[in-house]
């Protein structure tokens, strides 16, 4: 099951560098929620849709992958190029939370916002 699961982590970062925003919401659950350090707690289709609209490239380089029982932690770089051209560069985890089909019920983002909102802004708003 933790191969299983860490490849579908991998390919959850594949999707978000290759922008297919349909096949991430696809990946979670109907009531599958992100959340956000910039926008809370969102259902994940709202969630990328907002993402996708700030967005005008992601490379996304998943550093390492920890699997649980329901869950797995993956700790990525993030190359982010905004719609406006500023670029934005940080680490951080995103925590997934699976359910029995293995689909995300929830996913957590953690990183440090201070820098990147000190850069560029709220890009968000």
């Amino acid at each position: 099951m933790s191969n299983h699961r860490r490849h579908l982590v991998q390919t959850y970062f594949d999707h978000m560098t290759a922008g297919n925003i349909d096949a991430i919401v696809a990946m979670f659950t109907p009531d599958g929620l992100v959340h956000s350090p910039f926008l809370g707690v969102i259902k994940a289709g709202e969630f990328y849709a907002k993402l996708d609209n700030a967005s005008a490239q992601s490379i996304l380089t998943v550093l390492d992958v920890l699997v649980g029982e329901t869950t797995a932690a993956a700790r990525f770089r993030y190359d982010w190029t905004l719609h406006g051209g500023d670029k934005i560069l940080f680490e951080g985890v995103d925590h997934f939370t699976f359910d029995d089909q293995d689909l995300f019920t929830d996913m957590r983002i953690y990183y440090d916002t201070h820098p990147a909102r000190q850069e560029v802004g709220d890009k968000y708003a």
